[in-house]
């Protein structure tokens, strides 16, 4: 058992005192109020014809825009592997472009070798965590869903979950998990009625639910101490050049 103590009286003599903020419900009120139908980018991990992850991706496009969202499936046909041409490659542009105008994104990926796709790893490597002020995936919500060809699994969207993670995702904690996928779907490509079918409404329910409670609020859900004293930085650095300063 721990001993008791008394309150810590010796101050903190390495904290940042001007990019200290304590975080408060107050912050949390609506500053401004978005009126547009939210955004989704869905991303798919297959480049087959007949790809089982496309035709989930497509019901989860179906389903949120039931709901009054406003969706866009990434095409990866054509995107170059990571580093194998610059970032101004159209595939690569289209994409990042994709995700800054999304508030919430869907991730659905086959298990291949017990874990997510090329394809699908390649998409999410072609997204900066930043580039120059812009974070095309901070604080936007994020659905994981996977298909898999034989017993149900979950290998993929736990790889995905932690990629959500690095990006600074908002993920929401439902996911969906098709086994036996070449079941589930009929030669239309439509997802067949059943407890399957059921999970994938409640998953998108959830990311609705989670991005319309967030996306307001995202500026400051992920407004950091380290990056505040970052960019104080930078701005110093800037000014200084302006006017003429050397750091010596």
């Amino acid at each position: 058992m721990d001993k008791p103590r008394p309150p810590f009286d010796d101050g903190m003599p390495n904290l940042g005192e001007a990019h200290f903020v304590v975080p408060s419900d107050d912050h949390l009120d609506r500053r401004k109020r978005i009126t547009h139908a939210p955004r989704f980018l869905i991303l798919y991990g297959s480049l087959r014809e007949r790809s089982f992850s496309r035709f989930l991706a497509y019901e989860a496009a179906r389903l949120l825009e039931r709901m009054g969202g406003k969706v866009r499936i990434y095409d990866a046909h054509g995107l170059p592997l990571p580093d194998d041409t610059t970032v101004d490659h159209p595939k690569v542009q289209e994409l990042r472009d994709l995700s800054i105008w999304s508030e919430g994104h869907v991730w659905v990926s086959p298990e291949r070798h017990g874990t997510m796709t090329g394809v699908m790893k390649s998409q999410i490597d072609w997204l900066p965590l930043s580039e120059g002020s812009v974070r095309p995936t901070q604080g936007r919500t994020l659905a994981v869903m996977q298909v898999s060809g034989g017993s149900q699994s979950f290998n993929a969207v736990n790889a995905l979950r932690i990629l959500g993670r690095w990006m600074r995702m908002i993920t929401i904690p439902n996911q969906s998990s098709v086994p036996m996928a070449y079941k589930e779907f009929d030669e239309a490509g439509r997802m067949k009625p059943g407890p399957l079918y059921d999970r994938v409404v409640d998953v998108c329910e959830e990311l609705m639910k989670f991005t319309l409670l967030t996306r307001e609020r995202a500026d400051y859900l992920v407004d950091r101490y380290s990056e505040r004293k970052e960019r104080e930085s930078e701005v110093f650095k800037a000014v200084a050049a302006d006017i003429g300063i050397v750091k010596r």
